[in-house]
């Protein structure tokens, strides 16, 4: 015969069960999916990451995606995320002239909006918006010659071009290209895509030759006509008044033959004798 089920039985077994908070319950459910409960990592280990996170953020090029760095220091992401939100924070508290944020979709150091004036000062420092007569010497030979080392350029020029091939590097028109086989294995640069891009060419097949800026054999002739003496430029000769007195019967205007003046001066003269038979 069929049971039937009790009701005071099923009210004393209801009362008997637990009722478990919402937030227990998504922590049960995520420690069986897991396997078990999720163990925070040590204190040393998160030390070690902290440091780790800030090296690695110092070297990159662009911002750093969160889910690589946790790769890299071999932590969840969340906690990562944590991590540099905490880095940020005490940055900003400590008031430090930079600052750590997320853009892009990543992290990365950036100078502090507020120190703006004295970076933009120290950039732009020594520079202006026009290239120099040097640099614009230094940049031909360099995109004629390429690729070129320091050193070809600067026995070109006849000066030292440290400092504009930095400059030109800084703008963007000149970069490495490779290194010299040579003894030292010099550097070589040539120009870059920048450079095409203000020249407004595609490719540097299209620069100007350089023979349309060496002038005719008709313009050489008239230059070496302009440094030669002219055919009409008379030396003055010396004048009749002034001849050698060697030829013993001229004399010039004062009368000096044959040293006879000289000799009338040095009558004049006293001597050493004359001078020690003075009274004292």
């Amino acid at each position: 015969m069929p049971t039937t089920a009790d009701p005071d039985d099923a009210a004393d077994g209801a009362a008997d069960e637990t009722v478990e908070p919402p937030e227990q319950e998504a922590e049960n459910a995520h420690d069986e999916a897991s396997g078990g409960p999720v163990e925070e990592p040590p204190v040393a280990l998160i030390d070690e990451a902290r440091r780790a996170l800030e090296a690695v953020l110092m070297v990159v090029d662009e911002p750093a995606d969160p889910s690589l760095l946790a790769q890299l220091v071999e932590l969840p992401t969340d906690t990562v995320e944590q991590l540099l939100g905490e880095l940020a924070a005490s940055y900003e508290a400590d008031g430090r002239g930079f600052q750590l944020v997320r853009v892009a979709g990543g992290w990365r150091f950036q100078s502090h909006e507020a120190c703006a004036p004295w970076v933009e000062r120290y950039v732009l420092s020594g520079q202006s918006s026009r290239l120099s007569a040097a640099a614009l010497e230094t940049l031909a030979i360099v995109a004629y010659k390429q690729p070129i080392s320091r050193a070809q350029v600067a026995a070109i020029r006849g000066v030292n071009v440290d400092g504009v091939m930095r400059t030109l590097q800084q703008r963007g028109y000149i970069a490495e290209t490779g290194r010299d086989d040579g003894p030292g294995l010099a550097v070589l640069f040539g120009t870059t895509r920048e450079f095409l891009e203000r020249l407004g060419i595609n490719e540097l097949s299209e620069l100007p030759s350089l023979g349309d800026f060496i002038p005719g054999a008709d313009v050489v002739e008239a230059l070496e006509q302009g440094l030669r003496p002219s055919d009409d430029l008379v030396l003055d000769e010396p004048s009749e008044d002034v001849t050698d007195g060697a030829d013993g019967g001229a004399s010039d205007e004062h009368g000096a033959d044959g040293g006879a003046s000289a000799a009338v001066v040095a009558e004049d003269v006293p001597t050493v004798d004359d001078l020690s038979d003075d009274p004292v």
